[in-house]
């Protein structure tokens, strides 16, 4: 008995090293499904295919982490991927309604400047009236009937206490803000749109590593189906691999769907023309410095649009303190009247008001200042609070390149763990099938972690990029 026993292991086992060895050297298929009847080796040789060396090559973010954020191994070609990313960030741009409008706000506070500053020139304005006329005293002559008067007069300022300019500046500095705003938006759809594109390679990536997991499962459920044909009392471990093969399927097809689903969140964006996903993964490795991130916090375009409002709103002050202040003008004008009672008159000189005294004024000139004080104040607060969001993000994306580089040591000993693992069962009986899946499972999801602590460092990026002068620069 000892020797039948001795020899009906070795058949077993020779039967899954015959059906494992092709796992090398096979090209990449379809996730296998499981046939009705069990395949003999050469079936199996055929179709159990370990695909993790042919897709490494595909996806090279899982040869090996980045030792630094600042070293990180790239891809041979980084340009096409960097030039399509851009290239869905300014169509997204092209594209948006919300952008279309601040662009323009932006040109009617343009047509405010020009409004404001025509104030200076001369205004001419032209009048009439037609209609009767009876006029009478005693012991002069009456004057009855029709009579048409016309009147033209010609208006320019001389002198309003800098008023006009004042006003003019006001005006400006709320253009600059307009300006900024639009600048702003864009960068908000460019950073949804870089955000979804790198969701999107994600779950490209991920939905990979689940094929080739449902590919490792479905070559041991062939090995176990030939190792059942012999030893019906193993029909548990064929089960039970089976099990395993359809969670994986079913963590792939998850995958897949998450990844139509962004496709479907970036096409609202970019339109129905998306350029392949291939080589995002390096794009935006490179973690920026913190201490030159928050130096460039103040030219952030948020807080530039800040810092125009608070000037437009000093401008205003002085603008109604100039009002306050004599006011010149130049007038001329002439009037001609026809009909009944003809006669003419032309005018002309200097004009000169100034307003002595008014309670209002004093009301206005508190409000308008404690207005742009108000917007100091929030601009500080806003750049405070961007200066922590950036000092958040930074460890946020430091910390997940730490996590790769850790998952990836990891990710060596857990190859060797499986390939022990995977030997032992096959060759010397030492270990159980739910071994050998237990050690196949922490593998791909190790993988699956990996490639979520990549990402993330890539989305912390984006979004310090963002935060800083924008990710169009960074791109470019």
């Amino acid at each position: 008995m000892g020797f039948v026993s001795l020899n009906f292991r070795w058949l077993t086992g020779a039967c899954l090293a015959a059906a494992l060895l092709g796992a090398a050297s096979a090209p990449a298929a379809t996730p296998p499904r499981v046939p009705p009847v069990a395949p003999g080796p050469a079936v199996a040789n055929s179709r159990c295919v370990d695909g993790d060396g042919a897709d490494a090559e595909r996806a090279p973010i899982f040869r090996a982490a980045p030792a630094s954020p600042s070293s990180a191994p790239l891809p041979a070609n980084v340009r096409e991927p960097r030039e399509n990313l851009l290239a869905m960030v300014q169509a997204a741009i092209r594209r948006s309604s919300a952008v279309g409008a601040t662009h323009m706000l932006a040109e009617a506070a343009a047509s405010d400047i020009d409004e404001a500053s025509s104030a200076r020139l001369p205004q001419a304005s032209i009048g009439g009236q037609i209609g009767g006329v009876d006029t009478g005293a005693v012991n002069s002559t009456s004057t009855r009937g029709g009579q048409f008067q016309g009147s033209l007069s010609v208006t320019a300022p001389l002198y309003d206490g800098g008023r006009i300019h004042d006003l003019t500046d006001w005006r400006t500095h709320l253009a600059d803000a307009a300006r900024f705003g639009e600048i702003s938006a864009q960068e908000q759809v460019a950073l949804q749109t870089v955000s979804l594109a790198l969701e999107r390679s994600r779950f490209t990536v991920e939905s990979q590593v689940y094929d080739q997991y449902v590919r490792k499962m479905g070559c041991l459920v062939e090995a176990l189906q030939m190792i059942v044909s012999v030893d019906k009392g193993r029909t548990s471990e064929l089960v039970q691999a089976r099990k395993t093969q359809q969670q994986a399927e079913l963590a792939r097809d998850q995958t897949l769907s998450q990844k139509r689903l962004a496709e479907v969140r970036l096409r609202r964006f970019v339109g129905d023309d998306l350029p392949p996903s291939e080589g995002i993964t390096s794009v935006m490795l490179d973690t920026p410095s913190l201490d030159d991130l928050q130096t460039l916090a103040a030219r952030a375009t948020d807080i530039q649009a800040m810092d125009s409002q608070a000037s437009a709103l000093d401008s205003y002050v002085r603008a109604v303190l100039d009002g306050q202040k004599p006011q010149l003008g130049l007038l001329v004008a002439a009037t001609k009247s026809a009909g009944a009672g003809d006669s003419r008159s032309v005018t002309g000189g200097v004009t000169l008001s100034w307003q002595l005294f008014n309670a209002s004024n004093a009301y206005t000139t508190n409000s308008a200042r404690k207005r742009a004080a108000a917007a100091r104040l929030q601009r500080d607060d806003a750049l405070e609070a961007r200066k922590n969001r950036m000092a958040e993000v930074h460890e946020q994306a430091e910390h997940a390149m730490d996590r790769a580089r850790q998952v990836v040591e990891i990710l060596h000993n857990s190859e060797l763990v499986r390939n022990y693992t995977l030997q032992q069962w096959q060759q010397l009986g030492r270990r159980s099938l739910f071994d050998v899946m237990a050690a196949e499972g922490d593998h791909y999801n190790m993988r699956v972690q990996y490639v979520d602590a990549l990402y993330d460092t890539q989305q912390s990026n984006a979004l310090l990029w963002s935060l800083g002068l924008g990710l169009a620069v960074h791109l470019q």
